[in-house]
């Protein structure tokens, strides 16, 4: 590392992405705006692929943080999304080409009493223009390059669905999902049962695990840094990516032990996952059983003063 580098950050950077960047793009860019920042060299990844087209909260786990992104990738999720009635596209939203149409344009009552049967656990086919892979390769590889791709059902499960907002030819709904759940599948899939073709017009993604709209910043803010501008103010703590998981705090020997690899006995606190800290300082991620905490996830971070 360079003697004049700052040094590496550990948490998350919630960028409110915008539309016509990928995922892969946005943690791109983050590793830009820290190398031209002065920070050493920082592993980066993200909690959750959106769309191009998808706008809205992409968390951006930074340095020790990556080790948790795969628990985000499982978190559920709340969008916003608008469906257009009358015709349906290969891609299920704007940048495909139209594959079916419809005169019939459902009334907001109607699709009201639609909502509640794709409410709870349900089964649905991806789009073929996703990043499934099948036999080794991308499904929107498959359909870009003419293929016939038969996507196969997957289960998911819709913990909310509610209409925002009912005007000519579209509807715009929130709902709040699982993991693997595709919404613009769900908007195909709700224009059928009301006799329509649909496709998504806009989508934007609201909430990701705990983290929310409020708390994200625009790709201006995220820029800023790489001009100098402190991280610190805009980066939220590794730990802050597990919402409802208690403190298990540590002494220094009982951290070093765990630092260590070495299980934890005779402790007092409830079966579960616990946030091992030694002062402020997350140190693992624990499960508890029967008193005996095993590691998780070690994270590798340095002490600081309390």
């Amino acid at each position: 590392m360079n003697a004049r580098s700052k040094p590496a950050p550990h948490g998350w950077l919630l960028l409110d992405k915008p539309r016509g960047l990928g995922s892969t793009q946005a943690v791109g860019l983050v590793k830009r705006v820290l190398r031209q920042g002065g920070y050493a060299k920082t592993k980066v990844g993200h909690g959750g692929t959106l769309d191009p087209l998808a706008e809205g909260v992409l968390p951006i786990a930074l340095g020790e943080a990556t080790k948790l992104a795969g628990r985000m990738l499982d978190a559920s999720k709340i969008y916003d999304f608008t469906i257009r009635f009358g015709e349906q596209t290969d891609t299920l939203d704007t940048e495909g080409e139209v594959v079916a149409t419809s005169n019939h344009v459902p009334s907001v009552e109607d699709i009201a009493a639609a909502l509640p049967a794709f409410t709870g656990p349900i089964r649905q086919a991806p789009p073929a223009y996703s990043a499934i892979k099948i036999d080794g390769k991308r499904a929107y590889d498959r359909a870009r390059a003419g293929e016939e791709v038969e996507m196969k059902l997957r289960d998911t499960t819709i913990h909310a669905l509610d209409i925002l907002e009912g005007a000519a030819e579209a509807v715009t709904l929130r709902a709040h999902v699982s993991k693997g759940t595709y919404i613009r599948s769900l908007a195909r899939d709700i224009a059928l049962a009301l006799g329509s073709r649909g496709h998504v017009t806009y989508l934007r993604r609201i909430k990701a695990g705990p983290f929310t709209q409020e708390q994200a910043i625009s790709l201006d803010s995220a820029e800023e840094v790489a001009k100098g501008a402190p991280l610190e103010h805009l980066l939220l703590p590794l730990e802050a990516g597990l919402d409802d998981i208690p403190v298990l705090h540590l002494d220094p020997d009982s951290a070093q032990a765990v630092r260590q690899g070495r299980v934890l006995s005779e402790l007092p606190q409830p079966d579960g996952l616990h946030m091992a800290k030694l002062g402020q300082v997350p140190v693992a991620l624990m499960e508890l059983e029967g008193g005996s905490a095993k590691v998780v996830r070690g994270f590798n971070l340095p002490d600081v003063a309390e």
